[in-house]
């Protein structure tokens, strides 16, 4: 995985570099196409195309060319979403960083009388890198009908992560009594797990000539990772530092988000006063993450969760047992799996 991830890194600036010239983005602007490249570049964990290579040679009989840049189509993918995301948060930071739009909005700070802002820039710089990413996914040489097939799940995971988006939304203005535990599972699957693990392991697979019954088994493997990857999430946007999750540890409190680790805390612990109390709270503070905090390791939803976690790992484990991927790369996202989600 590492020998993977590095090539990818090194991958990254030069494909940047390559978009730059071919559509003289440089000289359209040199603001819009530096915010990408430094945003992009930022330390990541890389998962997606990390996910989509190690699928793909599970499967194919040799390395096709431009297998490296077709995987940072999920990579741009992911990052315009962010972008998006940390608008819709209102979140200033983004992996230890400023996010695009507190970096427009600084860059606007001395013009006057302006009728946009910084976040208008920011989705119109995730747009760009939408494009990006679709760009990316065509350099591979392979086969024309797999290609499209790919390209079409490319497509659905975007498809799906916008309905995610758009459903955890409307779900926020639901009071937590009618929240139940499908319904989070339901924004987990598709705002998460389908374009973080499941979409970058069927695209590789598809790409690589696997049937419909193995692309359709890694594609589940991936929903149970997804899964339980954010419910590690939840807990560390929770209980995590600042300077581990890159953002604020306010920022689902603030967004009144409705995660697995709430869920159970409301139904269980008898505190469902408190609870409404913060999640109704215009600007949530550090005394309101303590007291949720409390509540939740009290009615341990803590120790729920990260059961959770244990046993969507073990239905994964389970799948990927009786995948026919090449037994070097099942090894490689087994330990691939514990890695990332180890808590």
């Amino acid at each position: 995985m590492i020998k993977i991830k590095n090539k990818i890194e090194r991958e990254l600036p030069r494909f940047i570099l390559e978009v730059d010239k071919r559509y003289s983005l440089s000289k359209i602007s040199p603001l819009l196409i530096g915010r990408i490249k430094e945003f992009a570049s930022r330390n990541g964990k890389r998962v997606r195309p990390t996910l989509f290579v190690t699928s793909y040679l599970g499967f194919a009989k040799k390395e096709a060319p431009g297998l490296y840049t077709s995987a940072l189509s999920i990579e741009f993918l992911h990052d315009f979403m962010l972008v998006h995301d940390d608008i819709i948060d209102k979140s200033d930071t983004r992996r230890g960083k400023p996010s695009m739009h507190k970096i427009f909005n600084d860059y606007l700070r001395r013009a006057k009388n302006i009728k946009f802002n910084g976040e208008d820039l920011a989705i119109v710089a995730g747009d760009v890198m939408y494009a990006i990413g679709l760009n990316a996914f065509l350099a591979i040489d392979e086969n024309k009908e797999r290609k499209e097939r790919a390209m079409r799940s490319l497509i659905e995971a975007a498809l799906y992560t916008g309905c995610g988006e758009f459903v955890e939304l409307l779900y926020g203005i639901k009071p937590l009594k009618e929240i139940s535990k499908k319904d989070i599972y339901k924004i987990y699957d598709y705002k998460t797990a389908c374009y973080t693990f499941a979409s970058p392991l069927a695209i590789g697979a598809i790409l690589g000539g696997a049937g419909p019954s193995e692309i359709k088994k890694l594609y589940q493997y991936g929903i149970y990772l997804g899964r339980a990857f954010q419910i590690k999430d939840d807990i560390l946007g929770m209980f995590g530092s600042e300077k581990k999750i890159g953002k604020s540890t306010l920022t689902d409190l603030q967004e009144a988000k409705k995660t697995i680790l709430i869920w159970y805390a409301y139904k269980y612990s008898g505190n469902k006063t408190g609870i409404n109390r913060i999640f109704t709270k215009p600007v949530a503070d550090k005394g309101d993450l303590k007291k949720m905090q409390d509540i939740i390791i009290g009615s341990r939803a803590l120790d729920f969760a990260k059961k959770e976690v244990y046993a969507c790992l073990e239905k994964a484990k389970k799948l990927l047992d009786s995948s026919k991927i090449k037994a070097e790369y099942k090894e490689t996202l087994k330990d691939y799996a514990q890695q990332i989600l180890e808590i």
